[in-house]
């Protein structure tokens, strides 16, 4: 959702060749209206929308309990401004000028992670942490917890191989699906969410100057 026409007008022509349909917005109400009935696979969202801008957009979303895959658009180039966008819940960031290809790859990178579980996958479980491939569910001793599909794509990726350590660049490539461009403090910040989320019971263990693991929750 854009409300630069050129802009919008760009990345509709190259997100429908891919076979995606598309519906631009071009202010902060109709998007998220539109978010709310028509159901989207992913949205891409301008931060600065008119009336509603992004951040407020995907605020009211995340707080409706909506985890549709948001990747946020914007022409600020600031840290905490990405910080932000990814704290409020968004799951990827790109910052204009972009090419309209990177942004389809992302997209594509977010809903083709979703498709790729098989219906005979084990739930993954560390400590009173499960993880439901199939069902892309979270709980904690049976309680849900609502992560973003970023947050659930790396949460699943680390458990699956629990105490292998993982650096931030291949955590960027394998469950972003792209070379670590935007910087490592976008898997930061991921992590800290999904920590913040899951509490005392979160299996993501910090490895010093390498990158990250899961384990049972004082394995170590």
């Amino acid at each position: 959702m854009e409300d630069e026409r050129a802009i919008s007008d760009l990345l509709r022509l190259y997100i429908a060749r891919e076979g995606f349909g598309v519906h631009v917005a071009a202010d902060g109400r109709s998007a998220l209206s539109a978010a709310r009935t028509l159901h989207p696979v992913a949205i891409v969202l301008d931060v600065g929308l008119p009336e509603l801008d992004g951040t407020e957009v995907c605020r009211q979303l995340r707080a409706e309990g909506n985890w549709v895959p948001i990747l946020f658009c914007t022409a600020r180039d600031d840290e905490v401004d990405r910080v932000l966008g990814l704290e409020l819940g968004a799951d990827d960031y790109i910052t204009k000028p972009f090419s309209p290809r990177e942004v389809v790859a992302r997209i594509k990178s977010v809903v083709r992670r979703a498709s790729l579980v098989s219906a005979d996958d084990a739930p993954l479980t560390l400590g009173s942490v499960t993880v439901d491939l199939v069902t892309r569910r979270v709980t904690v001793e049976g309680r849900a917890v609502s992560l973003t599909a970023t947050e659930f794509d790396l949460l699943a990726h680390l458990m699956q191989h629990p105490g292998r350590v993982y650096t931030r660049e291949h955590l960027l490539s394998e469950v972003w699906g792209y070379a670590a461009v935007v910087g490592t403090r976008t898997v930061d910040v991921h992590v800290a969410q999904v920590r913040g989320k899951l509490g005392d019971a979160s299996p993501i263990r910090t490895v010093r100057g390498v990158g990250y693991a899961a384990e049972e929750p004082g394995a170590s």
